[in-house]
C-alpha cells in the first residue's frame, strides 16, 4: 500500500479507527521483527521493535483518566506489559514471544473494534485522535449507525 494512499485513507478515518490503525501498524511491526528473527537480522528486528515501542508509548500517553478513569489505568497497563514483553521478545530474539505479544495485540484491537459501534466510546479519544468533525459535534449527536466500524482498513 502506497504511502499517498494511507495518508488518504486515514484523512477519512475516525478518531476509533486511528486508534486501530495504530494497533494494525504495531502488529505488522511484530510480524516484521518475527521475521527479522527468523532471518537473523538484528538491526532489521531492532528497527521494527522500535516502532512498536513508539506506537505503545505514543498510545499509553495519550490517555485520558480524567474521562475513564479504570479503562485508562487497564490500557496503561497493558501497553506498560506489551512494551515490556516486546523488549523481552526482541532481547531473546524469541519467535514464540512475538507471537505472544500479537495475540494479546491482536485482542484489544477486536476490542476497539466492538467500541467503535458504541458512539459514547469517541469521547475518550484525546483531542489529536479525534477528526476535526469529532471534535466538534456533541456525542449525543451521533447516531449509532455513524460511528460502526467492523474492521479496520489497514490490515496487519
Amino acid at each position: 500500500m502506497s504511502n499517498e494512499y494511507q495518508e488518504q485513507s486515514l484523512a477519512g478515518a475516525t478518531g476509533i479507527e486511528l486508534v486501530v490503525a495504530l494497533y494494525d501498524a504495531a502488529i505488522r511491526f511484530l510480524y516484521r521483527a518475527m521475521q527479522c528473527v527468523e532471518d537473523e537480522d538484528v538491526h532489521g528486528r531492532r528497527k521494527a521493535v522500535k516502532k512498536v515501542v513508539d506506537i505503545f508509548m505514543y498510545l499509553q500517553a495519550r490517555l485520558r483518566p480524567d474521562v475513564g478513569a479504570a479503562p485508562a489505568a487497564a490500557l496503561s497497563d497493558f501497553y506498560a506489559a506489551m512494551f515490556t514483553q516486546t523488549l523481552e521478545a526482541s532481547h531473546y530474539a524469541s519467535v514464540e514471544q512475538f507471537r505472544e505479544v500479537i495475540a494479546n495485540v491482536l485482542n484489544v484491537r477486536d476490542a476497539w473494534v466492538v467500541a467503535a459501534r458504541d458512539p459514547e466510546a469517541g469521547r475518550v479519544l484525546p483531542r489529536e485522535l479525534r477528526t476535526r468533525e469529532e471534535r466538534f459535534v456533541p456525542a449525543s449527536a451521533i447516531a449509532p449507525n455513524d460511528c460502526e466500524a467492523t474492521a479496520s482498513r489497514w490490515l496487519a
